[in-house]
């Protein structure tokens, strides 16, 4: 089994090549702790995009540059028309009193500068956008990649749901940002900028009239930003818990319903819903804050403008044009200043989701094995546990000191009582987890010498757990492997009793499974099985493989078993003991180590641990 085949088998899992395309090596970036170093790692992480995006934002600030240069040019239109007035105001008294050649020529030019900046907007949305999908490609790529690169442990602390919701809503949370309020707020510094310097130019004492009515904005947006962040914060987190529960509590569905867990799982479900339900509400209301406050700072600063403007028109200090280009300045002044709240708003909500995604980036990985050239090739099938400690948790081994010799072609049975470390036996095997101490050998050779896909090639298994994606029957027998022809699939699914069902379906083999198709449990697992047959790997892991059908199903599937182990050395979990009594060895595991090891018939003799739980299994039938 391949590392993108393990994603197949869980639900989460794991490498790709370093540089541009990989995930960021462990600690290439900090856990952001802040606004400044989420973004500092964010402008890191999309330095191969640096120059397209000052590219595209330098375009934004000369499109808002020429918008700004309107109001100057209506200046002088106003200007024009106004002297061909008597008296300033009234009617004009003559045709041709005004230059209409001149105002002519200026309302071209203003048309010509208002349709290069909506040219300049087009050409940096275009921009913006394609660098923006190509930054938010390279990143669910490089969270993909570097799931694969955790180790299962990880995922036993972390949910699922919370797994996804970083590659889903935290992504779209840095997309959004990019796409629009970067841009945004380019647009808004430059408007901001430059109708203050134009401001100044025309009027120093309007100007200054219009900056003191919007420093009050000011003094009010930093003081809701400074206490908006950690409702940002809290809000993303509150979205990855509530997903967690959501894809657990649905994916369980049946047996919430079946053990009457739907008032606990709404309890779960309203104690995340109302603490995203605060942080969210919170969040919002400071963001909502922001527009009214800037439209009574721009309403404030029109009624200032228009009441010292006239003064200063009716005194001949101003021109009436002047007058009106503040009308237009003032809307350019006081609208970034809306802008501005709602970009830094964004920032927020983006550095809250970054600083997710590079905490997820900076989680420790799987040891890099590039270097092992070692092989297992052809093996033969001796497999041995030398002193072999583990425990998920170090402190609480559940595998304490087992050692154990397998020779090639054996049947190897591991019975045990729940919880002895039966399961995680296999996962040592499987290099899904490695040991503490000790090491595992297959033909002498110890499986961590080699790469975890090496190791992995020689083993199939079926697990307990039966798992199916949605596409054909075949293709799910095929799983992973290439070059199987049609009458190699049927060979292997009349082995395990399922040609029959198969060939009953609309489409036979290729049938696709999806809703529409109900298998029960029992036939899901004996079409894992054909795909173990399919595999024809050296080494076997049958982990309860017959757990799931019924007494008739598993004497035809036992039946298919003994073929399958024909020559493999075979590994057999099992809790129903009459189905590993043909084994040629049953190895008794009792708190993480060997309690007794024979053959069926001699450990029922000894008496000892294995009769008392074979024996137990007649005891709850009776």
């Amino acid at each position: 089994m391949s590392d993108n085949e393990e994603i197949r088998t869980r639900p989460a899992v794991r490498s790709g090549p370093r540089g541009f395309r990989g995930p960021p090596p462990p600690g290439s970036f900090e856990k952001a702790k802040d606004f400044k170093g989420t973004w500092a790692s964010l402008l890191r992480y999309c330095k191969a995009y640096v120059p397209a995006t000052v590219c595209a934002l330098i375009i934004a600030a000369l499109g808002s540059a020429l918008q700004i240069i309107g109001p100057d040019k209506l200046k002088e239109l106003t200007n024009e028309i106004i002297k061909g007035l008597p008296s300033g105001m009234s009617a004009p008294t003559a045709s041709g009193a005004v230059d209409f050649s001149a105002v002519t020529a200026i309302a071209a030019g203003l048309c010509i500068i208002y349709a290069l900046s909506v040219i300049f907007n087009f050409a940096e949305a275009f921009i913006m956008a394609t660098v923006t999908a190509k930054i938010i490609k390279k990143m669910r790529t490089d969270l993909s990649r570097k799931i694969n690169k955790l180790p299962f442990k990880y995922f036993d602390k972390t949910s699922y749901g919370d797994v996804l919701s970083r590659v889903t809503n935290d992504v779209d949370a840095v997309g959004q940002t990019l796409n629009q309020s970067l841009d945004n707020m380019v647009r808004a510094i430059t408007m901001f900028l430059g109708s203050l310097i134009m401001m100044f130019i025309n009027s120093a004492v309007l100007a200054c009239v219009a900056v003191v009515s919007v420093l009050i904005g000011f003094a009010g947006m930093r003081k809701i930003m400074a206490r908006s962040q950690k409702y940002f914060k809290a809000q993303q987190q509150g979205l990855g818990d509530i997903n967690g529960h959501i894809e657990e509590i649905y994916s369980g569905h049946t047996v919430v319903k079946a053990f009457n867990g739907g008032g606990k799982a709404k309890e779960t479900f309203e104690k995340f819903n109302d603490g995203l339900y605060e942080s969210g509400k919170k969040s919002q209301f400071m963001s909502g804050l922001m527009m009214p406050l800037m439209h009574f700072v721009g309403n404030f600063g029109y009624a200032a403008v228009c009441a010292v403007g006239a003064a200063l028109a009716v005194s001949g200090r101003i021109s009436f044009g002047v007058i009106v280009a503040f009308m237009l300045y003032i809307r350019f002044f006081t609208q970034p200043l809306s802008q501005l709240a709602q970009s830094m708003q964004a920032l927020q909500r983006t550095a809250a989701a970054g600083e997710r995604i590079f905490e997820f980036f900076g989680e420790a990985e799987l040891t890099d094995e590039s270097e092992k050239t070692e092989k297992l090739e052809n093996i033969k099938g001796d497999v041995e546990f030398r002193n072999v400690r583990f425990g998920y948790d170090k402190e609480n081994p559940v595998i304490k000191d087992f050692s154990a010799s397998i020779r090639a072609g054996q049947k190897i049975a591991i019975v045990g009582p729940t919880g002895a470390g039966k399961t995680t036996l296999v996962n040592l095997l499987m290099r899904f987890y490695e040991p503490d101490a000790g090491e595992i050998t297959a033909d002498g050779i110890p499986i961590d010498r080699v790469t975890r896909e090496n190791a992995r090639e020689q083993f199939c298994m079926v697990l307990q757990d039966t798992w199916l994606f949605e596409g054909t029957i075949r293709d799910n027998v095929i799983f992973g492997n290439r070059n199987v022809s049609p009458d190699e699939v049927e060979t292997a699914c009349k082995a395990v009793g399922m040609h029959r069902f198969i060939r009953t379906l609309p489409e036979g083999y290729d049938t696709v499974l999806s809703d529409k198709v109900t298998l029960s449990a029992g036939q899901k697992q004996l079409l894992t099985i054909a795909r173990a047959m399919i595999q024809n790997s050296p080494l076997l892991i049958l982990d309860e493989a017959t757990s799931s059908v019924d007494t008739r199903t598993e004497k035809l599937v036992q039946e298919a078993m003994d073929k399958l182990t024909s020559g493999r050395t075979s590994f057999v979990i099992a809790h129903r003991l009459s189905t590993v009594k043909n084994a040629d060895m049953i190895l008794v595991i009792k708190d993480g180590d060997i309690a007794e090891s024979g053959s069926h018939e001699e450990l029922l003799i000894k008496g000892g641990f294995y009769a008392e739980l074979y024996n137990s299994q007649f005891d709850r039938v009776s």
